[in-house]
Parts: structure tokens; sequence; C-alpha cells
């Protein structure tokens, strides 16, 4: 499977990579080539996050340990943005200024899981697009959390990361059912 970009199919679909993996639990390394090969990764990045359907996802989404994300979400007025961000550095408002968020997070790496996690509801991020220039994306609602929810994943941690660990145990031990209950299926 594929995507396509101005009316081009580029991109190929890779296999997410899923909580316990340890690509997912280490920090990527920055990207010091802006040349065909990380325009390839990224076209599999969209590729691979429009086929599972979600609205971020870091390299190491799909077994890359590279500071490279993208992302394709709306944000607090429901303006939808997309884009490549490469070696990311989060920048988030003071304490004194900081409104947080309480809505539910998810991951494609911890499939069909959800919990309430409160994030800050603005969030910029400085890095680079794929060719090297500099960039600056700035996010309200769902773009801030998805710019945060991006970065930490480059920097080696998963949403459930953030929980208290009894909230985290229980995503966890439900994520281990649904796996098995997958697992239990067999083809016809």
């Amino acid at each position: 499977m594929s995507w396509q970009k101005e009316g081009v199919v580029v991109g190929e679909v890779r296999p997410i990579v899923h909580v316990g993996d340890p690509v997912l639990h280490n920090p990527c390394e920055p990207v010091t080539r802006f040349d065909g090969e990380l325009a390839a990764l990224v076209d599999d990045m969209f590729a691979s996050m429009y086929a599972a359907e979600g609205v971020g996802l870091a390299a190491n989404q799909i077994g890359v340990p590279l500071r490279v994300f993208v992302y394709d979400c709306p944000d607090a007025e429901g303006v939808g943005h997309k884009g490549v961000v490469v070696n990311p550095a989060l920048e988030l408002p003071g304490l004194g200024e900081r409104r947080l968020d309480p809505d539910d997070e998810g991951c494609l790496s911890v499939p069909g899981q959800f919990a309430p996690l409160p994030r800050p509801d603005h969030a910029t991020v400085h890095g680079f697009d794929a060719e090297g220039r500099p960039v600056t994306v700035e996010g309200t609602g769902l773009l801030a959390r998805c710019l945060q929810h991006e970065t930490d994943h480059l920097d080696g941690y998963l949403y459930i990361d953030r929980l208290p660990a009894k909230r985290r145990k229980q995503v966890l031990a439900a994520y281990e059912q649904t796996k098995d209950a997958k697992e239990d299926i067999s083809p016809l």
C-alpha cells in the first residue's frame, strides 16, 4: 500500500512497531543527512501513518531510530496541519502560562488503548523539514498534543510512560488481552 503526494503514488506502508520493542524505548539519533534516503523515509512514514489511520508517526514507530516525525492533524480551531519535523526541539509554555488539556491519548504503538493524559494545550517545535530548511510548528488542541507525543517518541518515551503506575499497568494489561485475543483467532 502507498499514499499519494501531488497526485503521484509514493511511499510504502511499513509495519508499526508495538510497545516492548527496544527501538521505542531508547532515544533516537539525530538526522545528519538530508538526502533522497530521508525523503523516501518520510514518504514511507506518511503512507504508514495513513494506513494505520493515525494523526502522527515517529520514525522509530516503523523501526527507524532517527529523530523524524510526520503529522497530519487539526488544531484547536479544526484547521488541518500537515508536515514533517526533523531533529525537533520541543518548547512548552512556562508553568505560570500553561493550561492543561485533560483529553484522552492513544498511540499506534499501543493499539486500541486510550487514557486521559493532561498535556499543555499549546506547544511549539523547532526543527527542519526533509530538505534541511528550518521550520517552526506551533500547535493548539490536538496538534499541540501530537507535537508533544511524537517528540516523546523520539526521546524514547510512550504516552503510557507519563501515566500513573496503576493506570499504566491497566492500559498494558488491556493491550495484552486484546493482542492475545487477536492471536487466538485463526484464519479461515
